[in-house]
């Protein structure tokens, strides 16, 4: 009932920028925390960067001064946007929010986006 859908990946070059958006659409009572996580081939699964509802954020080190997370509570919309790209970003990202339902429950691993596509060419 809860959906995540994600939009903004694609191809860009080294030193450019791209932003990335999430909308969360369903039987939403309440978004607490949201969160970009990125997954390249081969590599483990890393989290980017979180936002709360009162919009306190943390970054992982490897993309500190480099990308922003913020978010659209009356959108209910998370943006990560990501400048100074390096080919080591280069991987898809996806998006995660901890997401409390009408029966005023949370899902035990929180909802996920599809994932969007994201390549840095040197």
């Amino acid at each position: 009932q809860v959906q995540l859908v994600e939009s903004g990946g694609g191809l860009v070059q080294a030193g450019g920028s791209l932003r990335l958006s999430c909308a969360a659409s369903g039987r939403i009572f309440r978004i607490d925390d949201m969160g970009w996580y990125r997954q390249a081939p081969g590599d483990q699964r890393e989290l980017v960067a979180t936002i709360s509802r009162d919009k306190n954020s943390k970054y992982a080190d490897s993309v500190k001064g480099r990308f922003t997370i913020s978010r659209d509570n009356a959108k209910s919309t998370v943006y990560l946007q990501m400048n100074s790209l390096k080919p080591e970003d280069t991987a898809v990202y996806t998006c995660n929010a901890r997401i409390l339902d009408y029966s005023l429950r949370y899902l035990a691993n929180g909802y996920w986006g599809q994932g969007t596509q994201v390549t840095v060419s040197s």
